[in-house]
């Protein structure tokens, strides 16, 4: 046997070996699912920003939540659940999705059940947000939607890198949070061409952000997220401080919903554009000063 031919029958033994393997994944990847439940917020949201008409069958009852979810009027029209076992069991769907931090007793018992999971890890960066939508896109066959979405994704990012902001920018939430380095929200902040304090303050990720510090840091711009509650709350106190009224009087201060960026989509552009036309609008009115 030749040397030649040797090497024909193993490279055809390997393919064959390989297809063998890969056969079922390419199977399932291209028979798109029919009964789609959604246990977690973000991945409700990509998932019905994405499935095909009566693919998504279930998502989590906070996508129904307007404070929280960008899609709650739409995630009305699905069955809502609350991430139990049982209640997904009964829905009997050929895909779940989850996120990587839901319920891991849930997701753990309905893989020993046999349904099919899969978990998204949440976004820190937009690379995150592109992967996490050209996936979606891929597990409920719907390619081309999921590269519709990505293709307005980046024009809007392009747009904001095309005139970058200028200045400083602290964000302030309820029980004096903020975000830093690790975070969508630090990744919406840069996209603006701004500077979020939280990194020259050492605070990566989440983590408190005491008022002497927001004062000494002196940014341009406060970034507040939802203020009003529906009954008072103690988490608001660092709102109602009279140091911080003072000084919010004397820097431009935004609101930006949090469930615009809470999650990784395309409309974590509207954060963005909130935040650039406020740092625009402050150095607006500085020049007419």
């Amino acid at each position: 046997m030749t040397q030649r031919r040797v090497l024909r029958r193993w490279l055809g033994a390997a393919c064959a070996a390989a297809l063998a393997v890969c056969a079922p994944a390419l199977a399932r990847a291209e028979t798109a699912p029919a009964r789609v439940v959604s246990m977690n917020l973000c991945t409700d949201q990509l998932a019905m920003l994405i499935a095909d008409k009566d693919q998504l069958h279930s998502v989590s009852y906070l996508a129904a939540d307007p404070g929280a979810s960008v899609l709650a009027a739409r995630a009305r029209a699905y069955v809502a659940n609350h991430g139990l076992a049982e209640e997904i069991f009964l829905m009997r769907p050929d895909l779940v999705i989850a996120g990587t931090y839901t319920t891991r007793t849930t997701v753990a018992l309905l893989r020993r059940l046999g349904f099919r999971v899969e978990e998204f890890a949440p976004e820190t960066g937009f690379d995150d947000v592109r992967q996490n939508i050209a996936r979606m896109g891929a597990i409920l066959n719907r390619q081309e939607r999921a590269a519709m979405l990505l293709a307005d994704l980046n024009a809007g990012l392009a747009a904001l890198a095309a005139s970058p902001a200028q200045g400083s920018v602290a964000v302030y939430s309820s029980n004096s949070y903020t975000v830093g380095p690790g975070s969508l929200a630090d990744a919406v902040i840069a996209e603006t061409g701004l500077d979020n304090i939280a990194a020259s303050l050492g605070i990566f990720g989440a983590g408190r952000l005491p008022l002497e510090s927001l004062i000494a840091a002196d940014p341009d711009l406060i970034v507040t997220g939802a203020r009003r509650f529906d009954s008072p709350a103690l988490a608001q106190e660092n709102f109602r401080h009279p140091a911080f009224r003072a000084f919010a009087h004397q820097v431009a201060e935004v609101e930006i919903p949090d469930k615009y960026w809470l999650c990784g989509a395309p409309f974590t552009l509207i954060a963005a554009r909130i935040l650039k036309q406020a740092m625009d609008d402050r150095q607006r009115a500085t020049r007419n000063e």
